[in-house]
Order: C-alpha cells, then sequence, then structure tokens
C-alpha cells in the first residue's frame, strides 16, 4: 500500500522542481518506507511507499525495459504471481518481485485489456514518455482513492487531495454544490468534490490524458441478475469462494493481521484466516463495546485478539485530526473508532483484513427492507411481492405515510426501489437543508437526480427491487463512505486495510444469488451467514448487524461536549452556511432531551469541524485538541 500524486503539464516542467517532493510528503503517512520521483519535460510523478511484497526491490518508479514507460501503483494485485510468468514466457525482462512491475509489463503486453486479468485494490499511473500520455486506472470498486484536476494547465492527481493543494497551478475554492447533498448523505455525493474542480476518478473506470485533454473509460460493472441456484450449493461456492479470497488477500512478504468485530462479516474473515493476531475496539463499556463480544468469539476459536477500550475525550481531541485526513467531511460515526484501531493495530503489523463489502454483496443492511421483526408481516409482504408491478406499487403507495404496524415494512419492500431508497444514510430531508442553509448553498444537485443516474444504469434489466437496491450502494454508499473512510482511517496510520469480501471473484458469485435466499424471514445476507456458519457459532453468525457503534447520542447531551460543539456552532464563519440562530436551537434542543437531532449535528459539526482545517487554517494537519 502506498500513495502516489503527479502532475503533467504542456509546458516544459523544471527537473528541479521541489513541488512534487512537497506532494508526497503531505502523504507521507501512505507510505513511510520511503520515497521516490520520476521529473521529465512534461511529466513529474510521486511515490511514497508503505513495503508490502517484495521488501528489498520494489521500490518505485517502476521502468520498462527501454525506459520509456514508468509507473506508480497504490495498492496490491492479488493473482499478479501467474501473471508475472505468463509475461515471462511472452520475453518480459523483470528486474524486480513486486506486482507493481507486473502491471507494467502487462500494461506493455496486453494494454487496457490487463484491467481484465488483474485482481485486487488499485489506483495506479502509467507515463509514455514517447507518446506523451499519461494511462491510469482505479480498481473495480473503488476501494483505493484516485483524486485529478485540470488547473492553470496543469493536469495533476494523488490518492489524497492534501496532495493537490501543494501544487503553486492549485486553486482552493469551495464547491458550493457539494454540501446540500452531503447533509442529506453524509459523505461527498457526487464526483466533483468539495474543493471546486477536483473530481474523483469512478470506480472500475481509467483515463488517458494526451494533448491537455482527458478521456475516462469504463472497464467494469456489476452484473446482478437472478438465478434458480439451490441453497445448499449456492453456500458451497460462497464458502468456497470466500476461503480462496482470505487466502489471496494474505498474500504478503510482512505479517498480515485482523480487526475482529462483534458481527458476521469480520467474524468470517477472521475465523478462515486465522492471522495470529486480531483487533478491536469500543467505548467504555457495554453497548457501545463491541470489543466485549469479539474477545469472546477469539477465546471460542482460539484467536489472539488485542482490545482496547477508548475514552470520549480521546475521541473528541483527534477529531479535527480525522477530518483533514478525510479530506472531505463525512459524518460517519464510525470514523472515530476505525482511526483508533487503525492505531492500535498498527503497533503490530502493516496489514489488516477487515470484513468491508459483505453487506453490500449479499444484501446485510436492514433498510434494505427489514422494517418488522413481526413474521405474519413479513409472510404477507413476501407474499403480496409476488403480484404484477402494478399491483405492488398501488399497494405501497396506499401503505405510504400510514401508522399501522408494518406500514413502513410494506411500503419499503412493494415501492419501486427509485422511489423509496437512496442508500444507507438520509439525515436531512432535503426541507429540512433548504430551510438551515443560506440561499446560495441551497442551489445544488438534487437528491433524486443523484441517485437516478445510478438507477438508470439497470434500467429495464429486471432486476428485483432488492438487487436495485444492491446496486445503488455499489455505487454510492460503498466508494462514497465505507471505503473512503476505511482507507484514510487506515493509512493515516500507515496501515494497509484488504478486503477480501470485496473482491471480484466473489462478486461474480454473489451477483447471481436469489433474491430469496438474500434477505428471508429469519434475517439479512441469509445464504451468507450460512456460509458463515461453517466456521462459527450460531450466536455470531446469526446476529443482527449493529454496526461500529458510537455514543454520539449521549456525547450531545453531556454538558462539556455539548458545549464544545455549541462554541463550534457559535463561530462567525458558521453564519456563511446555515442559519447560525436555528442551527443553535437544534443542538439546545437536543441537549435539553426535546428533541433527537445527534445525526443531524454531528454532520453539520462534521462539515465545519473540516471546513475549519481546510478553509479557517491553511490545510495543514491538525494538533490534537483539549476538550475542557
Amino acid at each position: 500500500m502506498c500513495g502516489i500524486a503527479g502532475f503533467v503539464n504542456d509546458m516544459p516542467i523544471d527537473t528541479k522542481c521541489p513541488v512534487l517532493k512537497r506532494m508526497t510528503d503531505i502523504i507521507a503517512h501512505r507510505g513511510p518506507d520511503s520515497e521516490g520521483h520520476y521529473i521529465d519535460e512534461h511529466a513529474a510523478l510521486g511515490h511514497r511507499r508503505l513495503s508490502i511484497i517484495d521488501l528489498g526491490g520494489g521500490k518505485q518508479p517502476i521502468y520498462n525495459e527501454d525506459g520509456s514507460l514508468v509507473i506508480t501503483f497504490n495498492g496490491e494485485i492479488y493473482n499478479y504471481q501467474p501473471l508475472r510468468e505468463q509475461l515471462i514466457e511472452a520475453g518480459h525482462t523483470f528486474t524486480t518481485k513486486s506486482d507493481t512491475e507486473v502491471l507494467l509489463h502487462g500494461y506493455e503486453e496486453w494494454g487496457v485489456e490487463l484491467l481484465q486479468k488483474i485482481r485486487g485494490m488499485f489506483t495506479f499511473v502509467i507515463w509514455d514518455r514517447n507518446k506523451r500520455e499519461l494511462f491510469g486506472a482505479r480498481d473495480h470498486f473503488g476501494i483505493k482513492p484516485f483524486y485529478y484536476a485540470k488547473m492553470n494547465g496543469t493536469f495533476m492527481y494523488a490518492s489524497e487531495i492534501k496532495s493537490l493543494l501543494q501544487h503553486p497551478d492549485f486553486v482552493k475554492e469551495l464547491n458550493e454544490k457539494a454540501l446540500k447533498p452531503y447533509m442529506t448523505f453524509q459523505y461527498p455525493a457526487i464526483g466533483e468534490t468539495f474543493f471546486k474542480g477536483v473530481f474523483k476518478l469512478p470506480e472500475g473506470h481509467y483515463f488517458t490524458y494526451r494533448d491537455g485533454k482527458m478521456s475516462i473509460h469504463e472497464y467494469y460493472d456489476e452484473h446482478f441478475r437472478e438465478s434458480s441456484t439451490k441453497l445448499d450449493p449456492l453456500v458451497d461456492t460462497i464458502d468456497r469462494t470466500v476461503c480462496d479470497s482470505v487466502k489471496a488477500h494474505q498474500i504478503a512478504d510482512v505479517e498480515v493481521g485482523s480487526f475482529l468485530s462483534s458481527g458476521v462479516d469480520s467474524s468470517y474473515v477472521a475465523a478462515v484466516a486465522r492471522p495470529e493476531h486480531t483487533y478491536s475496539i469500543g467505548f467504555g463499556k457495554g453497548t457501545y463495546n463491541e470489543s466485549q463480544q469479539a474477545g469472546e468469539l477469539a477465546k471460542l476459536i482460539d484467536l489472539n485478539n488485542t482490545a482496547e477500550a477508548l475514552t470520549d475525550e480521546e475521541a473528541f481531541a483527534a477529531f479535527p485530526r480525522i477530518q483533514w485526513h478525510l479530506d472531505e467531511p463525512d459524518s460517519n460515526p464510525s470514523c472515530v473508532p476505525l482511526y483508533f484501531l487503525s492505531a492500535l493495530a498498527a503497533k503490530d503489523v502493516k496489514v489488516v483484513l477487515s470484513g468491508e463489502g459483505a453487506d453490500e454483496l449479499f444484501a446485510g443492511y436492514i433498510d434494505y427492507g427489514v422494517h418488522t421483526k413481526f413474521k405474519p408481516i413479513k409472510v404477507l409482504t413476501r407474499w403480496l411481492g409476488h403480484l404484477p408491478a402494478g399491483a405492488r406499487h398501488a399497494i405501497a403507495q396506499w401503505c405510504k405515510g400510514k401508522t399501522f404496524h408494518g406500514a413502513w415494512h410494506m411500503y419499503a419492500n412493494l415501492a419501486p426501489a427509485e422511489e423509496s431508497f437512496i442508500g444507507q444514510a438520509r439525515v436531512f430531508e432535503e426541507s429540512e437543508s433548504d430551510k438551515l442553509l443560506n440561499p446560495e448553498y441551497r442551489n445544488a444537485p438534487s437528491v433524486q437526480s443523484i441517485v437516478d443516474k445510478t438507477y438508470a444504469r439497470v434500467e429495464g434489466k429486471g432486476l428485483s427491487e432488492l438487487k436495485k437496491k444492491q446496486y445503488l450502494d455499489m455505487h454510492q454508499w460503498m466508494p462514497g463512505d465505507i471505503l473512503l473512510k476505511a482507507d484514510k482511517m487506515t493509512m493515516a496510520h500507515s496501515l494497509e486495510l484488504r478486503v477480501p469480501l470485496l473482491d471480484k471473484e466473489l462478486m461474480a458469485v454473489a451477483e447471481q444469488v436469489p433474491t430469496k435466499y438474500l434477505i428471508t424471514d429469519e434475517n439479512t445476507k441469509y445464504a451468507f451467514r450460512q456460509a458463515a456458519g461453517r466456521h462459527l457459532p450460531k450466536e455470531w453468525y446469526d446476529r443482527e448487524k449493529l454496526g461500529f457503534p458510537v455514543p454520539i447520542k449521549k456525547w450531545l447531551r453531556e454538558e462539556k461536549f455539548y458545549k464544545y460543539v455549541r462554541s463550534v456552532f457559535e463561530r462567525d464563519y458558521v453564519s456563511k452556511f446555515f442559519d447560525q440562530d436555528a442551527l443553535l436551537r437544534m443542538i439546545d434542543d437536543n441537549y435539553a432531551g426535546k428533541t433527537d437531532d445527534r445525526r443531524k449535528i454531528w454532520t453539520v459539526y462534521s462539515f465545519l469541524t473540516w471546513y475549519d482545517v481546510y478553509f479557517v487554517h491553511d490545510g495543514s494537519k491538525p494538533d490534537v485538541i483539549a476538550i475542557a
């Protein structure tokens, strides 16, 4: 795992220019082991290395045989060894044993077709000196980040936006259209980031940049469909593919540990991997400390688990630094414990496995339509689900807004996904955002227009409403929130996170799981849980999804934290964005117990903390603060 940054300019570049080093120095946390630079008249490619494979020989940049191609790469290719053998047979000469060089010679040999052959997580760029062309790609699911901008005649790119800020041609300006969607989704929800003119390369896409023009193309997309697969062979296939993926994701020349929570996903991975070390974290004791249950599982299946309890003061003190590492505001509360969990694991290992991806691949979220525990309602809803679409939708409309028990469950399952589902977060309704935001920040892409672009890609493909929801999350929630925080919070501590449940081979299995085996009357991701049951006690594989519990409700009703967040809401610059009086009423009413607006308050607080770091201040790494 590493960090990359660089730029291309049609005007000659001074080969002694210090800009590239500034761009890579600011992300030294992504690769503290070494750095490397390539600069010619028109291109500058920089790299920070976290040594995982070929510890002695994998330093980047790496060149092809005649020096006409140069590569920098962030990520891991898990099937690089057989590809390397194919390339040697084809006549290529290797100078290292790294997966990076496999990408370079693979591009020489196969061109863009290389992307269909590799299995892994990656962003990389290859500069062709003869063509003066930059080629780059991002992995199938968006596990690794890639940002780019073109400003003042310079095309620049990086693993983190903070690298771009170091370039003299970069113009730092807030993207006014990003704030309103963020308030609903809780994460940056549009292609242009919170920094105006900075964009994210979409997951499953590659680009070429030549003669001042960038061309972006898709090379991969999920193909959700139905199949007639029976449950028992399906469970066999899932377990076999998970075991194969975990094994592939353990390829390294350093120790590979694993995160361990109370949930089925990371527990399944850890039980299969059986690493030397696993890691858990939580807040205090009881409800907000799932490390206790993780410790129980570790004892049951004989794992060496290290657990740590966080204090509330530690969480608040580090929050500005967390938002700095994120590059853009993200109000997912789990960013906080993940930051500290990564710090804990990084004391011992450079690589950890984690359970991200299973909920999207195998339908693990209750928001996919599990809104009652009353079995007769579930049975009735499932029966109604077999009616023609017109009848289903009519019943859904009748249920919408009703207050009888089961009404929301029936609506969520019978209504078109396009109408009822925007993903795993809905913090502010758009009408609420409009009331709170100043006029210049209301003119932004609507929530519906954002999700409609993704839904349009599967229109007419005959997918169940549940599979359409999965597809939306694969392209919104997962790359925009789950994977972004996973990358940034682990790399903040020079820790490589690998996600064996988010693998293209496992995706090929997941995309054809019959809908009836995704969510049943018993639980979510039913078939996946049955596979996990081959390795875990029933109490673990059948446990309802919990998420990463964070006590923000408690924090915002505790005087010292309430006063601190309120002091942030009182700052002068807050009135630039919000109706400040309304914001202060919101936090006061929540503190008094009149309302429960914790998620809304935390979302605004996250944005204001991020804005303070990057715009009120100069974007440098903030100190850990003290909460009196």
